[in-house]
């Protein structure tokens, strides 16, 4: 294989494939840039996908110039991580799995290893050997960095959306003025309790409020931590001024609360939303009666 002489050190394998990709880094992409991977993410124009091959043969480049063909967590990876995270974001949207897009990567060996083989004739076998395993870990690396990177994507999509979730399932409902509630439905954990403290205390400032009501109906279940949880956020309400109010508190639940001997004894609850809502308004100085029925009361 003829030598590059912009490279640094010479003769081992690496640097070998090293100076192959920078001597063929235009053929290399424009075979490419025709690869499924490639074709159907660039879609504006041919050059698009033929640049964006480019930058990962200069990153291949780069690393086989360090030696690191086997270690996804080279610097030289660092600048195609986003491109690669994109065009697996782009096949996923696609329909394509995991397996699928790792199967288009792999794709992407054979034209290199053509190139490989037809310019190094002059090479003994042994050398052809040592440069085609090389460049056979290098790009399997590259599929490595590739899935670890859109499973790190997918993780990140994941936990943006939980959180989304846990938002919109989190309202704070105005039910008088002075008076907010937050409904609690579905099971209680740190990062949800975490979204639940602080919803419900930029409400009591936004609506200065004087009472919030925690209501528990939809809570399956209350154990040590959801109570701990309650506590924390009862805490937290009246340092900023508020008086909470837990509501929903059914027998299963008042008997789970005596069992694990908890003490909620510094809480105010109430059976019901509407049992807290009349407790709260009853502080207020507002009382509420019942309309008398059609002709009650009438002589």
């Amino acid at each position: 294989m003829p030598e590059h002489e912009a490279g640094g050190s010479l003769g081992t394998p690496a640097h070998e494939v090293r100076d192959f990709l920078l001597r063929r880094r235009e053929q290399i992409a424009q075979r490419w840039a025709d690869e499924p991977l490639f074709r159907t993410v660039f879609t504006t124009s041919r050059d698009e996908a033929v640049e964006a091959g480019k930058a990962v043969v200069d990153a291949l480049a780069q690393v086989a110039d360090a030696q690191q063909v086997e270690d996804p967590d080279a610097a030289g990876f660092s600048a195609v991580r986003e491109q690669l995270a994109r065009m697996g974001a782009a096949r996923s949207r696609a329909g394509l799995s995991n397996t699928q897009v790792s199967s288009e990567l792999a794709a992407l060996w054979p034209p290199a290893e053509n190139l490989l083989v037809a310019e190094s004739d002059q090479a003994s076998p042994e050398e052809l050997r040592a440069w085609s395993t090389t460049l056979s870990m290098l790009l399997g690396t590259l599929r490595l960095v590739a899935m670890q990177t859109a499973l790190s994507e997918t993780q990140s999509l994941i936990d943006r959306q939980r959180l989304q979730l846990m938002e919109v399932a989190t309202p704070v409902i105005k039910l008088w003025d002075g008076i907010v509630a937050v409904p609690l439905i579905g099971t209680m954990d740190s990062a949800r309790s975490q979204v639940v403290m602080e919803t419900l205390l930029n409400a009591v400032v936004d609506q200065h409020a004087r009472f919030a009501i925690l209501d528990i109906t939809g809570v399956p279940t209350v154990d040590s931590l959801v109570a701990q949880h309650l506590m924390k956020t009862v805490a937290a309400a009246r340092l900023m001024g508020a008086e909470c109010v837990v509501s929903g508190v059914r027998p299963a639940i008042a008997q789970t609360i005596v069992h694990l001997g908890l003490d909620l004894g510094t809480v105010k609850t109430r059976a019901s939303l509407a049992d807290a809502l009349g407790h709260c308004l009853h502080e207020l100085g507002t009382n509420i009666v019942n309309a008398a029925p059609d002709g009650a009361g009438r002589r």
